[in-house]
């Protein structure tokens, strides 16, 4: 039998047997009290990746950002953040709604960066008129685009000129890792804060890990139990994290190559426009190919709206023939 073709996202990965496994073994204990054994490994292991001081594990990575903000900022104070980036447009207004911090969006750059330019720009004076500008919001990967190396070497002065926090949304930092040929630890260094998860290209079933220094990480911790987020005898899936960790992160290089080779093959059929890739997101415009969705719901897949613009995106559950089983089911 077939395996299922799934390009909906990267996070629709189950976990392996052996990921089963080391959830069912694992030691525990309860978190809240702090004494869960596989947990506090998970948080030293990825702050060590990471190259900071403490990290805290959560549930998701909306409430990883979450916490994140509000560890840096208090009521009335504002976050500058890209227009489209996750922790603005697709995370529920949460830190307005419930951290009181005002956002104040600017467009992105085409490569995923914000213009420190820009930036600077919409940085509030001191005044009593204006929210406190507080911290700076990046995310890396955006748009499965990895940024560019000297743009975030060059975000911790400009941070430290205007006085601000650096947080960064790296929900797919280990795809950015690898695309650049740069220690996540690299990648993570200008800033104060980083979420990464591990639900995604990683391939475990729950969980983000939001890392920073000792004082931030407190004020987080003590964030997620304000949002709900403290679990109990959470080591069962700080397990699947581990091994996510040291059995998952060589593979996202698999899922890269297979984007790559999708977006050539679906830029060969006529009809169809791939309009970006990167990483293991492919970018497609299907508006010449109004039978496209039909095409894929008769072959079995599970795909995005296909009327207009999708995204597809690769992962480790994908099956070696994807590519050819995608033009396939598209050819008359």
């Amino acid at each position: 039998m077939n395996s299922v073709i799934d390009l909906r996202s990267d996070t629709v990965t189950r976990p392996t047997a052996a990921m089963r496994e080391a959830m069912a073994t694992a030691e525990v204990g309860d978190d809240v009290w702090g004494d869960d054994p596989t947990v506090h490994a998970l948080e030293e292991k990825t702050a060590a990746l990471l190259g900071k001081e403490a990290a805290v594990f959560v549930p998701t990575g909306t409430q990883s950002n979450l916490c994140g903000l509000m560890a840096h900022c208090a009521r009335g104070d504002e976050y500058i953040v890209g227009q489209n980036a996750h922790t603005y447009r697709y995370e529920a207004g949460g830190a307005a709604v419930l951290g009181s911090i005002q956002p104040q969006p600017i467009e992105m750059a085409a490569d995923g960066t914000l213009p420190l330019d820009d930036v600077a720009a919409k940085i509030k004076p001191a005044d009593p008129h204006f929210a406190n500008t507080r911290l700076l919001a990046i995310e890396n990967t955006h748009d499965g685009k990895a940024l560019p190396l000297d743009y975030l070497a060059s975000l911790r002065d400009f941070a430290d000129t205007h006085h601000l926090g650096l947080h960064l949304d790296g929900a797919r930092l280990w795809n950015a890792a690898v695309a650049s040929k740069t220690s996540e630890a690299e990648l993570a260094a200008p800033f104060d804060t980083i979420s990464v998860c591990l639900s995604k290209g990683l391939g475990a079933p729950i969980g983000s890990v939001l890392v920073g220094s000792v004082a931030l990480v407190d004020g987080a911790r003590r964030w997620r139990k304000m949002l709900g987020g403290a679990m109990r005898q959470s080591g069962i899936a700080a397990a699947a994290g581990i091994h996510a960790l040291d059995h998952h992160r060589a593979g996202l290089a698999r899922d890269h190559q297979m984007a790559a080779e999708l977006g050539d093959a679906l830029a060969t059929v006529d009809g169809i426009e791939v309009t970006g890739q990167s990483t293991n997101m492919v970018f497609v415009d299907f508006s010449g190919r109004p039978d496209a969705a039909g095409r894929f719901d008769d072959a079995g897949f599970l795909t995005p709206d296909c009327s207009g613009r999708a995204r597809f995106v690769t992962h480790r559950d994908l099956p070696d023939n994807t590519t050819e089983r995608v033009v396939q089911a598209l050819q008359p």
